[in-house]
């Protein structure tokens, strides 16, 4: 080819290069990213994450309003200080200063925190959980450097009617499911036992397992619970239930239907597309209340896998989450028992309330502290907390009554939980000690038996046999005559 026909050629090809329409813009990519996103830019989205398509919109409900909550509580705190007359009542000052102190900390932490692995509604509403944590241990620390009485009279400041010692209910006594000595009504046993409670364990275990995300560890945690009522009632007297109370109503009926209804939940999460609209780009009003609807649900969904068995280190972690559940569970009932608060005061819902809303971001932190450490390279901050937060009340338990805590099980409890533990131990070692060295051993003699095998096969052969002593004898002629 001449080169004018050459550079008639280049400007045809460059004149439909730019005759070329413009390529398309690329769809909504997953995770709200640009093609081939990474997860929050520091890896791949694991395969047990969800897709998430998201266009991005960022409205004034999402930006940070740092200003303006300082504009208002500047303002506040000058009304107080200018506007209003301060009263003389020193405790009532005492009590307002510290609720005042509360609140601008929590301003501050609910503008300022880090957030944390969930989003939805509103990252701000699991920012302020996070400062209600450090709110409540700092709470928990002063009561635990008080004397015992000094303690329990605290409680007055905070309800009038706390500070009194509180008999506590005995849910034993007639066990009879059918009471013929009882002509008006057989069944009363039943019915006593039909109080708040009951919808208070079936939606806390439904909670539990929106949670933990296993049903195999909320029925171990579930059962656990179950004996250690049996094994210490008789240090706290409401331990003491009947038989069907224990394994029908709580197991089977209350704790079993709402980790049913839990897992079902956990499909539909599962199962679910996630994709996100800005509310004023969705045309209909049937559109946009859908999606205020769906702004109270994941913004994407993670399913746990915790396999305890996989590795000692994830075998390890799974036993101290389950000692932990345990422990804040029983924490419940000895904490209102050494500070003589009545099952049914508020004090004792606010605390599963906050525990409610914590306990999520905590495990969803400690399982991607456990599932991807490369990433995480340090356990969360509200996992950190929830952990401080269940031994403070622990050792608060321990200070204020060591004598109900000391009290010995009995011989047959003691006996069965030195089994139990034993069991626990030589699984452990078998499983990741004995197994491991006789699973190695049995493929180093079966590496060796194949090497030897093709060695025999080598030698039968002819041309084999000559090839292997060729090899070192042809070696050794050219050293010799190097």
């Amino acid at each position: 080819m001449r080169r004018g026909e050459r550079r008639a050629h280049g400007g045809k090809a460059a004149l439909e290069e730019q005759q070329q329409p413009p390529p398309p813009p690329p769809p909504a990519q997953p995770n709200g990213g640009a093609p081939g996103a990474e997860r929050d830019g520091a890896g791949p989205r694991r395969s047990t994450e969800s897709e998430v398509y998201d266009d991005g919109t960022n409205t004034f409900f999402w930006r940070a309003h740092t200003l303006t909550v300082l504009f208002i509580l500047t303002c506040a705190l000058g009304y107080v200080t200018l506007l209003e007359e301060t009263p003389q009542d020193t405790a009532y000052n005492t009590k307002r200063g510290i609720v005042a102190s509360i609140l601008v900390f929590l301003c501050f932490g609910v503008t300022q925190a880090k957030d944390g692995p969930f989003s939805r509604p509103h990252p701000a509403y699991w920012r302020f959980w996070l400062c209600v944590s450090v709110v409540y241990e700092l709470f928990l620390i002063f009561i635990l450097f008080q004397t015992v009485q000094d303690g329990r009279q605290f409680m007055k400041y905070i309800d009038p009617h706390l500070g009194v010692p509180l008999p506590e209910r005995d849910y034993g006594g007639n066990c009879l499911i059918y009471d013929p000595g009882n002509g008006t009504d057989p069944f009363h046993n039943i019915w006593d036992k039909l109080d708040g409670f009951v919808p208070a364990h079936f939606f806390g275990w439904y909670l539990k397992t929106l949670m933990i995300r296993d049903w195999w560890m909320c029925m171990i945690i579930s059962v656990m619970f179950e004996f250690l009522e049996y094994s210490l009632e008789h240090q706290l007297p409401n331990f003491s239930e009947c038989w069907w109370d224990h394994w029908i109503m709580d197991v089977i009926l209350c704790n079993g239907l709402g980790i049913y209804c839990g897992m079902k939940t956990l499909s539909w999460l599962s199962l679910k597309t996630y994709k996100w609209q800005g509310l004023w780009n969705i045309p209909t009003y049937k559109g946009k209340m859908k999606r205020i609807v769906f702004q109270f649900t994941p913004y994407s969904w993670v399913k746990f896998e915790w396999k305890p068995a996989s590795s000692l280190r994830r075998w390890l972690a799974v036993c101290g989450i389950i000692f932990v559940f345990l422990l804040a569970e029983l924490n419940t009932f000895y904490l209102k028992f050494v500070l003589w608060m009545p099952p049914e005061h508020y004090l004792v819902l606010l605390r599963l309330v906050f525990f409610v809303n914590v306990g999520g971001v905590a495990m969803r932190e400690i399982y991607d502290f456990m599932d991807d450490p490369k990433f995480h390279k340090k356990l969360g901050q509200q996992a950190w907390l929830v952990a401080a937060i269940t031994a403070t009340e622990f050792l608060i338990v321990v200070k204020y009554d060591p004598y109900t805590l000391t009290l010995s099980l009995p011989f047959y409890i003691t006996q069965c939980w030195i089994l139990g533990i034993i069991l626990v131990l030589t699984w452990t070692a078998w499983r990741f000690f004995i197994r491991d060295i006789t699973l190695r051993y049995k493929e180093i003699r079966r590496q060796k038996q194949e090497h030897r095998h093709e060695k025999d096969k080598c030698l039968s052969n002819g041309d084999g046999h000559s090839a292997l002593l060729d090899e070192p004898n042809g070696s050794k002629l050219r050293e010799r005559k190097l």
